[in-house]
């Protein structure tokens, strides 16, 4: 058992519902098995548990870890690409080291790099494009099992159109997944998500597969991208015979509950409707969209359809592994849409980047918040004394104002420890 000392924000109630940011200030947390069983003032917990160890976070922020809804293992060495579209970006950068996947040796040292950074950035939690090749997301499962993230993740599949050695066929993905989900689904933190890469490289024929795989593996999720790019929709409105994009997926029964779709620029409304009756899940990706010119998320059509929406950092078409960063983004895109734009404060950017993503991956009963019962999945942020964070906290009018200053001006830097069930990450040099 072990009590943690410190200020604690955290959204518990959906600030998109009318929540508000929970603000506990000298406050403690009593954790016990990676669970947190009690929670109150400083004071009175400390005299309720007078024996117990005190990691004393004081001077800092305590915030939980984050959840990234949409990121590709692969793509850590593509981050800065710049000046092309979706569809010349993958061509040039992405799918090049796709392809170098299939050396065990290269895809460790990504998969090395790839978990490290998840880490560093505060994320303790995220739903992965693993690789087109088997060999490399058994390496990625095993570093994120060295680590301890929670990672879900899969073999991704195509049959058609990109490159020919990332290619397979229905029967051999059906096989291969169904490998990967008997080594790796829910061993440890591990689970398995049925992943083809888009619609746009899947014939119908691998779509079933992959509907059947989804069957066979109790728990697992789904995941794909959606309606990101203008040039990519028409070709997949070619391709399925005038089919909106969601039908692509809904006609194998691929969109409910467990599916995550990356992206969702150009949604039409029929297709909103369709995401929000099977509750289905968007990952907003705000930089990628910035970088590769797919446009203004509409945030405000999905919340008034009752779409769910998270964060993703798409790496690498994304900037980076940290969620502050896509949150400051994901403001900027509904600032720049004007009266068409959802105002966002801080406390809606600290939900998305929570516990909108442990609801959309299936993980909303154990991490997002800091309450009572859930694991406890944290990070702890203390800059650097006179750096431009620490000033502007110093200065900042409330707890709100403190957390849009971290999301304006935080970074990985600024992030000095992570835990996971209670149980702090370090990587060889000491530093989360």
């Amino acid at each position: 058992m072990t009590l943690f000392r410190g200020t604690f924000l955290d959204t518990p109630d959906n600030p998109f519902k009318g929540g508000t940011l929970r603000v506990d200030t000298d406050a403690a947390l009593v954790v016990t098995d990676g669970v947190i069983v009690a929670r109150g003032p400083y004071a009175e917990i400390r005299a309720s548990h007078p024996a117990e160890h005190i990691v004393d976070l004081t001077g800092g922020l305590v915030l939980p870890g984050f959840v990234d809804t949409h990121v590709h293992f692969p793509q850590i060495r593509a981050v800065g690409g710049m000046g092309m579209p979706l569809l010349e970006w993958l061509d040039k950068y992405a799918l090049p080291e796709e392809a170098r996947m299939a050396d065990a040796a290269y895809a460790s040292s990504v998969a090395d790099e790839f978990v490290r950074g998840l880490a560093a950035a505060g994320t303790t939690s995220a739903l992965v494009f693993g690789a087109h090749f088997a060999s490399a997301v058994d390496t990625l499962f095993t570093a994120a099992s060295r680590v301890g993230l929670r990672i879900t993740s899969g073999l991704v599949v195509s049959d058609r159109i990109i490159r020919d050695d990332l290619l397979t066929t229905p029967a051999r993905a059906y096989d291969e997944s169904l490998a990967l989900a008997s080594r790796w689904h829910g061993v440890g933190r591990n689970r398995y998500a049925v992943t083809p890469r888009f619609s746009l490289s899947c014939t119908d024929e691998l779509l079933a597969s992959c509907k059947s795989v989804l069957e066979e593996i109790p728990g697992a999720l789904f995941t794909s991208h959606l309606n990101e790019n203008e040039a990519e929709i028409a070709t997949v409105a070619e391709l399925f015979g005038g089919s909106d994009y969601v039908s692509t997926y809904e006609r194998h029964g691929l969109v409910d509950r467990r599916s995550v779709f990356a992206h969702n620029v150009h949604p039409t409304d029929v297709e909103l409707k369709l995401l929000a009756e099977n509750s289905a899940t968007i990952a907003h990706c705000p930089t990628s969209n910035a970088v590769l010119g797919s446009g203004l998320f509409p945030l405000g059509r999905h919340l008034d359809h009752g779409v769910r929406v998270a964060l993703g950092s798409d790496v690498g078409a994304g900037t980076g592994f940290s969620l502050l960063k896509e949150g400051l983004q994901a403001y900027f895109c509904q600032q720049l849409l004007g009266d068409h734009g959802h105002p966002l404060s801080s406390a809606h950017l600290l939900h998305l980047a929570t516990a909108a993503g442990a609801d959309a991956l299936g993980l909303g009963a154990e991490v997002g918040d800091l309450s009572v019962s859930k694991r406890f999945d944290a990070q702890l942020l203390r800059p650097v004394e006179g750096s431009p964070l620490a000033v502007g906290i110093t200065h900042a009018a409330d707890a709100e104002d403190t957390l849009a200053r971290v999301f304006t001006l935080g970074t990985p830097a600024d992030i000095r420890a992570v835990w996971i069930d209670g149980q702090l990450l370090n990587d060889s040099s000491g530093k989360v």
